[in-house]
């Protein structure tokens, strides 16, 4: 992880001030530099030791970090990892474009690898996460959509990167196809489990430790697991309040809301759909050779769902 952020460091050089300010800041805001490592640790898990892996890494972070530019424009986010976001500081247009910036720089740096699979992994991926965002956006306010719906954003904003981080390492570590879809398949239900322990995270973390605010899901409109399974199991009055939340946005009756997503069941549910999906992820891997890797992806996907921040 040394040697991608040394490579991070080198690839967010620009003769534009601003951008390299802005850049910096947000590679400089923390994160758990998770999709990087999950590059790593499948590359490792084949045996790869060049240094592509550390370019490709970087590359993953840098379109991670263009997503949450946007995302934070999209969403008028005022806090992300406990500090203020880089549109709060630096304004919407700047954040808009180094996440242009950074996007670009990303595929500059996955053209040196010189595989075209690779590539492609890459791009297609980059195109599947701009779709996720628009499905959220059209999804936001709506609280009839289904759970189906809910998890399809997911796996198109943020288990896509997932799936293809696992994937990269598979390419470059010369598996064969098989192994190459069961890696992005772990990925894919890795990223997918991630996301879900964030929606519980929303309405029960602790604002220190998870660096936002607690209920900007719902202030957005964003109609996540736990809303939609109060919704459905909740008390018709509960129901209605709930839907009310979705389609205004606002913290109004966050407080009540709250309390009732606390009875309700609805937390402990979506971490069982999240503990299933890492199950799946740790079984799609069970084929590989034992290693110091395979013991990590394993132990990501437990943290995964066990997290508090």
């Amino acid at each position: 992880m040394r040697s991608v952020d040394a490579v991070i460091r080198a690839r967010l050089h620009s003769e534009v001030a601003l951008v390299s300010q802005v850049s910096e800041y947000i590679i400089n805001s923390g994160g758990k530099r998770l999709r990087p490592a999950l590059v790593l640790l499948s590359a490792g898990a084949f045996g790869y030791q060049g240094r592509q892996q550390h370019e490709l890494a970087a590359v993953v972070e840098f379109i991670h970090t263009a997503t949450l530019l946007h995302d934070d424009v999209v969403d008028e986010s005022a806090l992300r990892r406990g500090r203020e976001t880089a549109n709060a500081l630096f304004g919407n247009a700047a954040s808009v474009l180094v996440g242009d910036f950074l996007y670009s720089r990303a595929f500059q740096m996955m053209v040196t690898v010189n595989n075209m699979r690779v590539m492609e992994v890459l791009s297609d991926a980059t195109n599947i996460i701009a779709e996720g965002e628009v499905l959220q956006l059209m999804n936001c306010n709506d609280a009839d959509i289904s759970e189906e719906d809910y998890l399809r954003v997911i796996r198109y904003k943020t288990a896509k990167l997932f799936e293809a981080a696992a994937r990269l390492g598979a390419i470059i570590g010369a598996a064969d196809r098989d192994a190459e879809d069961a890696m992005a398949a772990y990925g894919m239900h890795l990223g997918t489990a991630f996301q879900l322990i964030d929606d519980v995270l929303d309405y029960s973390g602790n604002h220190e430790e998870t660096g936002k605010n607690i209920g900007d899901d719902l202030a957005e409109g964003k109609p996540t697991l736990p809303l939609l399974y109060l919704m459905k199991h909740g008390t018709p009055d509960q129901a209605n309040l709930v839907r009310r939340a979705i389609e205004e946005g606002g913290r109004a009756e966050f407080q009540t809301i709250l309390a009732a997503i606390a009875t309700s069941g609805a937390l402990d549910y979506t971490r069982r759909q999240a503990a299933c999906e890492a199950e799946i992820a740790c079984a799609a891997i069970s084929g590989l050779p034992d290693s110091q890797y395979k013991s990590s992806l394993l132990k990501l996907a437990d943290f995964a769902v066990n997290r508090d921040y």
